[in-house]
Parts: structure tokens; C-alpha cells; sequence
């Protein structure tokens, strides 16, 4: 692995914004707000009058009836602090006036004050006199408040009483801080629950959040997985078996996707056509003739001596009929197979009574089929099929006394006719036959085609065959034929088996596959 991959790239700079981010944050709180600042904050805003024009219920009416003016009186509880980081002096204040601030109340008049501190701050009580500009005019709306030093956190708070206007009117504080300023901030009001954590906590954890998020998101999603051991570049052509093709072809992807240069095209055309293709390149340089695997259901009877064949799995197949042919329970024997396929049976019901009068529709594949050859020689005892071809559609012919029978290219085409041909049987590989719509697989003398029976019970169902790799003898080292033969020896186990095959590099499969 590459040590400046662009997954590391990413990697590294994430965590670098996370930790840029975090200290951003810190310096943020600790180095900006080194500014002096004074901040106030609305507290209480509350109608203790009954002509307060909000029309909101006012209990403690009776408190205040009598006083003059106070049919629309409103409490406001003002809190001044230091919120920066530096302690405010007396000489901080910056007012030309006595007084260091000044609170105004839009459309309202002051009847009363009331000055409270924290415990351990009775100091500043003494900054509140007539004598530091500590007061307001009788029906004004400014009160004057006093050059208070406060150290850094410190805070009063100012209860005032007024009359004249309704809660809500805006209410500010004016005045100067040398270096500094003032400036109305947010509190949690008597009913608000405070927050947990500041906002640049907010900030830190949020930012180290997303980093670790995305630093997650690249080990999830990137596969640091090494590629397989002997990983080739170059191109590779597969032909042959097309019973075995959607094996080779799901590897073949596997094996792109995990060796990075690799080109494999599959051209499933038949096993014998395949081999013969492979055949052909005799004579061609060595790295021209391992540019080809050809496939093939069973033994190629059909090659020379160069050709190397090496088993990859056992294949079971099975005979299908259409859906709606019922055979007896129990299947086809063999001998009644063979009778049906040697031309003795030209309407079902020849062969049982209890089966219909329908013409008998063989479908095969053509002399190129492995899939064929193993049905010759595992089922028909090896004899070939006796009827002749009669069609190119398998179309009935009623006034033959044999049954019609017809070839075809591929297991997919065979498969395809069979359902849609009335009294139709053909062959297929296994894989390819189950659950499909409209055939139904046959038994053979009372044994189903049963992958399971056959690798651990020892069932003598008949209709199997070796699926052997042919190549022009041993592939070179360093080859991707050879390469990718290895890779489906070690890595193709599930693959082979998901396609109900035995693979042959198993402990079970290896006395199968040489039966």
C-alpha cells in the first residue's frame, strides 16, 4: 500500500482540521475575549399593574393599588457583569459624567431601585451612593449607575420599579470601556434551564465530532484488504462450458476487482467448441497459447496431447420436463431414458399408460455440449442419442412414428423451450434448472438431483461430470491463465458452492472429482 494514498491524504488532513479546529477554538475563548467588556441582560420583565396593556394576569395587584401611577407598573431585574477576561477598574469607565453607565427605559418612568450582589461581593454595595452618580430624576427614564470595578465574573444586579408602559419596551445600557466595551448579552431567564457547555465547548466537540466521523467513514469504507498473492496484469480469454459459465464469469469479476490490470472475457460457446478454439492456437507463441482457458463438462474426447486438463469441480445435472408433463413418482428409470432417447417412444403414453397422449419433444444441445456428453455417457450408457434432428424449432411433426427432437446452442435456450413446448424434455446443468418457471426436474431410477446427497451421502445418482480447466500445458509462472487458475483453487471455494458445484480443492470434492 501506498504510503501517500489519497485515503491517507484525507486521513491525515481530517485529523489535522479536528486538532487545527479544537485549538482554534481554545485560542478563540481565551485570547479574544482578553478584550474588556461589561455585559447586561434582561432578567425579569414582569406587569405588576392592572392596566398593563398585555392584558396578562397580574396577581400581585393588591400590592401595589394604592401607590400612585401603578396601574401600570412593571418590574425589570437588570444584570450587569464582567464577561471578558480582565478586570474593570474605576478609571475603565470612560463617561465624561460622574457615573460610569446609563440605563434607559423606552416609554417607561422610574419609581424605585433595588441593588443586589452575589454573596462575597458586599464590597460593591459601597460604589452605590449619590456621591458616585448613583441615582435617577423623579419621572425620568435613565438611571445612572456608578463606576463598579468588577473582576472578571463578577456581577449586580439592579430591581427597578416603573410605571408609564408596558413590559417588553426596550431597555439599554450606554456608556464607555477604555479598551473594551459594553454590550447587552443572553442568560438563561429564572425558568430556563442553563447550558451544559459553553459555545466553544460546543464548537470543540461538534468539530472533533466530524472528524472522527469522517476519519470512520474512511477506514469503513476503504479496503485495506491485500490483494491476493500472484495477482497478473494482461488479458485472459475464457471460453467453453456455458453450464459453467455464470462460475467463471462471477470470478472473473472477483478476480478484476481484487487484481487491479487484469482483462477477462468469458465466451461461453459450448465445451467442445471451446476446447476446439484452444486447439487451434497450436503453433502460436507460448504467450498467445496461455492467453486462453477453455471449459469443459467432463473429458474433452476431442484434444490432443498438449491440452492439460485440470478439475475444478464437480457438476451435477439434471433432466427436465415441462411443467405440465406429470411422471410417476419416483422419476424416469434409466432404461426408460434410454428407450425415449433411442427413438422407441414417440407419444408419452407409450411409455405409461397413465401419462398422456402427447408427443415426445426431445431437446438437446449440439455435439459441441459437455452437458451433452456427460448425458451420453453417465445416462445413456454411452450411446448416442438415436433420433435424429428434426427441426430447428422443435416444432411436432404428428405424422412421424419417432419422436421430434431438435438441438440448441446453449442450457439457456434448452431450458427456455422446454417450457414453452408441450411434452418437451431436455438436460441442464443443476444450478441453472432449480425453481425455474415452467419445468420441473426429473428423478432418475428414485434418486434427485441432490448436491448434498452426493458429496455426503454417497447417492448413486448417475447425471454428474468433472468440470475441467483445459490449457496448453502447464500455464507460465507469472501468466494470468496460471494465475487465475490458483486464485479459483484458493479463493473460489464459495463461489463454486453458491452455484451448487463441489469444489474439487475440497477434501470432499478431490474423491469426487476423480471417480
Amino acid at each position: 500500500m501506498e504510503l501517500l494514498s489519497a485515503e491517507n491524504v484525507i486521513a491525515v488532513a481530517t485529523a489535522l482540521a479536528g486538532i487545527v479546529a479544537s485549538a482554534v477554538m481554545v485560542w478563540y475563548e481565551r485570547r479574544v475575549p482578553r478584550r474588556k467588556r461589561i455585559g447586561y441582560r434582561v432578567q425579569m420583565d414582569n406587569p405588576i399593574g392592572d392596566g398593563v396593556t398585555s392584558g396578562r394576569a397580574n396577581v400581585r395587584l393588591g400590592l401595589f393599588d394604592e401607590a400612585p401611577g401603578m396601574h401600570q407598573a412593571t418590574l425589570v431585574l437588570l444584570r450587569i457583569e464582567n464577561d471578558g477576561s480582565q478586570s474593570i477598574g474605576h478609571d475603565d469607565y470612560t463617561s465624561r459624567e460622574l457615573h460610569g453607565l446609563t440605563a434607559e427605559f423606552t416609554d417607561r418612568n422610574i419609581h424605585g431601585v433595588s441593588v443586589t450582589q452575589p454573596t462575597g461581593t458586599d464590597h460593591l454595595m459601597s460604589h452605590f451612593t449619590p456621591h458616585a452618580g448613583f441615582g435617577y430624576d423623579p419621572g425620568g427614564n435613565t438611571l445612572r449607575i456608578p463606576r463598579v470595578p468588577l473582576n472578571r465574573g463578577e456581577h449586580f444586579k439592579l430591581l427597578v420599579l416603573l410605571s408609564g408602559g408596558d413590559v417588553g419596551c426596550d431597555i439599554r445600557i450606554v456608556g464607555g470601556i477604555r479598551d473594551g466595551e459594553v454590550h447587552p448579552n443572553r442568560s438563561a431567564t429564572p425558568d430556563d434551564t442553563p447550558p451544559l457547555f459553553s459555545r466553544a465547548a460546543r464548537w470543540i466537540t461538534l468539530m472533533l465530532t466530524v472528524s472522527v466521523l469522517t476519519l470512520s467513514t474512511i477506514v469503513v469504507v476503504r479496503d485495506d484488504t491485500p490483494p491476493p498473492l500472484g495477482c497478473e496484469q494482461g488479458s485472459l480469454t475464457i471460453t467453453g462450458s456455458t453450464a459453467f459459465a455464470p462460475v467463471v464469469e462471477e470470478l472473473a469479476e472477483q478476480y478484476e476487482k481484487d487484481c487491479e490490470g487484469a482483462d477477462i472475457e468469458v465466451e461461453a460457446r459450448g465445451s467442445a467448441a471451446g476446447v476446439g478454439e484452444l486447439a487451434a492456437l497450436e503453433g502460436e507463441s507460448k504467450s498467445v497459447r496461455s492467453s486462453m482457458i477453455a471449459f469443459h463438462d467432463g473429458r474433452s474426447k476431442r484434444v490432443n496431447g498438449d491440452l492439460r486438463p485440470l478439475p475444478v469441480a464437480l457438476s451435477v445435472f439434471t433432466l427436465v420436463v415441462n411443467d405440465g408433463l406429470t411422471l410417476p413418482r419416483g422419476g424416469l428409470s434409466l432404461t426408460d431414458v434410454r428407450r425415449v432417447y433411442a427413438g422407441e417412444v414417440a407419444y408419452w403414453d407409450e411409455l405409461d399408460p397413465s401419462l398422456p397422449h402427447w408427443r415426445v419433444v426431445l431437446v438437446s444441445r449440439d455435439a459441441d455440449s459437455g452437458t451433452r456428453q456427460v448425458f451420453q455417457d453417465r445416462v445413456l450408457g454411452g450411446a448416442w442419442e438415436g433420433v435424429p434432428s428434426t427441426s430447428l424449432d422443435c416444432a411436432t411433426d404428428t405424422d412421424r412414428s419417432a419422436p421430434d427432437r431438435c438441438e440448441l446452442d446453449s442450457t439457456e435456450d434448452v431450458l427456455r423451450t422446454v417450457a414453452e413446448t408441450r411434452g418437451a424434455i431436455g438436460y441442464s446443468e443443476l444450478n441453472l434448472a432449480t425453481d425455474r418457471t415452467g419445468v420441473k426436474r426429473v428423478a432418475l431410477d428414485g434418486h434427485e438431483a441432490s448436491l448434498n446427497a452426493i458429496e455426503h451421502d454417497a447417492s448413486p445418482y448417475p447425471y454428474r461430470g468433472v468440470e475441467y480447466a483445459y490449457t496448453h500445458g502447464t500455464p507460465p509462472t507469472g501468466s494470468l491463465a496460471s494465475s487465475f487458475l490458483t486464485y479459483i483453487t484458493n479463493n473460489g471455494e464459495p463461489t463454486i458452492r453458491n452455484h451448487t458445484h463441489v469444489p474439487c480443492s475440497t477434501p470432499e470434492g478431490q474423491p469426487l472429482c476423480h471417480d
